[in-house]
């Protein structure tokens, strides 16, 4: 939590809305969402947002939204986006094992899975990677995996996880139909 109440950058970025964590959710986590998401996108501990993508909205959309981020980021932020969050959600589910989470067994599936994890990013319409965050496995955990980021990859590839995982949560809303959903300012 590196920065959270200071002026300081949080993991990488600014803090509170003007970042990419929003405001901090500490209710009960959704775990079935956390569930159905991870192993969308392959076996606890093998996870691959390429995968999980293209279970949510098929091959096409997830290999077009690959290709925009690409275009828009560079091939080196975009590629550390996929590296970061591929080990954000196995950290995150080694965390959650080890702190004796029982996860129920993985119930939701594609668009409707897809429209949940976007729901559950949202502050004021607009889409944060950290709310989803805290709803999928908690803030203490959020905090905890973000905390091995920057020591493994360094805050700033924390920040830019955060960055394109906005962006690429917007791109899904908007695919889906979801218009009214907001780009944060940390895009």
């Amino acid at each position: 939590m590196k920065g959270a109440m200071g002026g300081t950058p949080d993991h990488g970025m600014p803090n509170g809305l003007m970042g990419g964590d929003g405001k901090d959710y500490t209710g009960a986590p959704d775990l079935q969402g956390a569930i159905s998401l991870v192993t969308a996108g392959g076996a606890p501990g093998h996870f691959s947002i390429v995968a999980a993508l293209t279970s949510l909205v098929g091959a096409a959309t997830a290999k077009a939204e690959v290709a925009k981020l690409i275009k828009q980021y560079g091939k080196e932020k975009a590629t550390s986006f996929i590296t970061v969050q591929n080990y954000a959600v196995n950290d995150a589910v080694k965390k959650a094992l080890a702190a004796g989470v029982k996860f129920p067994k993985p119930m939701v599936h594609g668009k409707t899975l897809a429209i949940r994890v976007v729901k559950l990013g949202l502050v004021n319409g607009a889409y944060y990677e950290g709310v989803q965050l805290d709803h999928l496995i908690t803030h203490a955990i959020h905090e905890s995996v973000m905390d091995d980021i920057d020591t493994k990859y360094g805050t700033a590839a924390d920040g830019n996880y955060h960055r394109i995982s906005n962006q690429a949560h917007y791109d899904l809303a908007q695919a889906l139909g979801a218009t009214t959903v907001k780009l944060a300012a940390y895009h």
